[in-house]
């Protein structure tokens, strides 16, 4: 049992080093299939992995929507993390979940996940969190906002420094918060293996567009990762 417990562990961290470039996070966006169509070409621009996010939706729109976009994921590859809600990704055989401070206890999301789904925490600025966060199993932590995010308008500022702290973790460290092709760099060079993304990738009208800022920020964080050590843990 130990055994497999490890093993399962170790496929763990070898599925979260996949976390390494742009982590596209949905839009919320009602029309099913223009949003399967906007994470396609995320994806297809450089998208290393999505979170389906929708804070509004009802439960039956949430479960056509996470369900489609794993049709999507599987068809195209990448980490499919769901937002908030342990069953649902345990119901669409998502990857994993992400779970922010009101949503529930690591141990309670690894319960109902069993041992080789991901879990990703928000540690907003706290690198205490993201310490506490670990060291109950999380796979991932994630810190911000960096900037003015118009998702998160209220949200608090993080210092870039909690990436560089937060590198001797030993899991992969999530940068969010009004992210661009233009201010990603300095996140990249403090430490970031990914950066959360929303309105920079899907704030555009049709799919090209999409398509093409995301490869703008892939290519962003690939040439500046590429030109950093790979000191980090979790850097990929």
């Amino acid at each position: 049992m130990h055994a497999a417990s490890d093993e399962a562990a170790r496929l763990r961290r070898v599925r979260a080093r996949l976390l390494h470039g742009l982590y596209a996070l949905t839009p919320q966006l009602a029309d099913t299939q223009a949003l399967v169509a906007a994470v396609a070409a995320a994806l297809e621009g450089g998208a290393c992995a999505v979170q389906y996010r929708s804070k509004t939706s009802d439960l039956a729109l949430r479960g056509k929507q996470a369900r489609a976009l794993a049709r999507v994921l599987a068809a195209r590859g990448g980490i499919y993390i769901v937002n908030d809600d342990p069953a649902l990704a345990r119901a669409v055989g998502a990857d994993g979940v992400h779970l922010g401070a009101d949503d529930g206890s690591i141990a309670a999301a690894r319960e109902l996940l069993g041992p080789d789904r991901l879990i990703g925490v928000s540690c907003y600025g706290d690198l205490a969190r993201a310490e506490q966060a670990v060291a109950e199993g999380a796979d991932y932590v994630a810190f911000g906002s960096f900037y003015a995010s118009s998702s998160k308008p209220q949200a608090g500022r993080a210092d870039p420094a909690v990436l560089t702290q937060a590198r001797g973790l030993g899991v992969p460290v999530v940068a969010i918060g009004g992210i661009t092709a233009g201010n990603a760099e300095p996140l990249i060079e403090a430490g970031a293996d990914a950066l959360a993304v929303i309105g920079d990738v899907f704030a555009h009208d049709d799919c090209e567009a999409v398509r093409l800022a995301a490869e703008a920020i892939a290519r962003v964080f690939h040439r500046v990762a590429a030109a950093s050590l790979p000191s980090a843990p979790g850097r990929g």
